[in-house]
C-alpha cells in the first residue's frame, strides 16, 4: 500500500485542519489508529510540524471533502511525480577507523570456524580484500602474532542475520556441488603452568596446596 510522505506529520496536518475520523486518517497514513487518537489529544507529536498533503500533490481537496461527507470512505493518495528516493547500491562494506585495526582478528576467526565461506564472502562481510584474507589463512601477515580470533559480530563488524545468510549461501554451495563441509578447527586452551607441573609429578605425590597447609598447621619445637 503506497503511503504519503512524512506520514506523521501528514496526520498532525489532518487532525488540525480536516473533520476526517481517526480510522480515515489513520488508514491513509499508515499510522496506528490509536497513535492517531494521542495527536488529536497532543500526547505525541507535540514538536511537529504538519505537512498539507495538498500542497504537494498527495492528496487533492476533493478528496478530502469526499471524505469528510462520508465517514466510511477510504481517502485515495493521488499520483506524485515527486522521484521516490533510490535504494543504495550494494558495495563494499564501510568499517571505521576504530574498528580496523580489529578486522584481522575476525577474518581469522571466520577461516577458523567456518572454512566454508568463500573468499568473496568474508570480503563482503567485514569489508576487506582477498590478499588481506589470504595472508592470514597463510600465515604470512605482518602482524600475524598479534591476531587473535575473535567473533566478527560481537566486534560489531557484522550482524549475526548477514552472517547466518552467507553460511546459509555456503552450505548451499557445497551440497550443490557435493563437497562434504570441513569441520571448523576447535579452540584449543593452553594448559597452564600449574596444570603442565601436576602432570609431571609421580601419582600419589602431595600437592603444593597441600605442602602449603601442612606447613601452616605443623606444631613448632621449642628449645628446653
Amino acid at each position: 500500500m503506497a503511503l504519503p510522505l512524512m506520514p506523521k506529520a501528514t496526520a498532525v496536518w489532518l487532525v488540525d485542519n480536516t473533520t476526517l475520523t481517526f480510522t480515515q486518517i489513520a488508514e491513509f497514513t499508515g499510522i496506528h489508529e490509536l497513535e492517531v487518537q494521542a495527536i488529536a489529544d497532543e500526547e505525541v507529536a507535540v514538536g511537529i510540524v504538519g505537512v498539507d498533503p495538498t500542497t504537494n500533490g498527495q492528496l487533492s481537496a476533493d478528496e478530502i471533502k469526499k471524505g469528510e461527507d462520508k465517514p466510511g470512505y477510504k481517502l485515495k493518495l493521488s499520483k506524485s511525480d515527486i522521484p521516490k528516493p533510490k535504494a543504495r547500491s550494494k558495495g563494499a562494506r564501510y568499517t571505521p577507523v576504530s574498528k580496523r585495526q580489529e578486522r584481522p582478528d575476525a577474518i581469522a576467526w571466520l577461516l577458523r570456524h567456518h572454512p566454508e565461506l568463500a573468499d568473496s564472502q568474508i570480503s563482503r562481510l567485514l569489508g576487506t580484500t582477498k590478499p588481506t584474507i589470504n595472508s592470514i589463512r597463510e600465515r604470512t601477515h605482518w602482524n600475524m602474532q598479534n591476531i587473535k580470533p575473535q567473533n566478527p559480530v560481537t566486534l560489531g563488524l557484522c550482524n549475526e542475520p548477514d552472517l547466518q545468510k552467507a553460511l546459509a549461501l555456503a552450505a548451499r554451495r557445497a551440497k550443490k556441488s557435493g563437497i562434504e563441509l570441513p569441520k571448523p578447527a576447535p579452540d584449543v586452551e593452553q594448559p597452564s603452568e600449574e596444570s603442565n607441573v601436576a602432570e609431571d609429578m609421580p601419582a600419589g605425590a602431595p600437592t603444593s596446596a597441600e605442602v602449603t597447609a601442612e606447613n601452616l598447621f605443623r606444631p613448632t619445637s621449642t628449645e628446653s
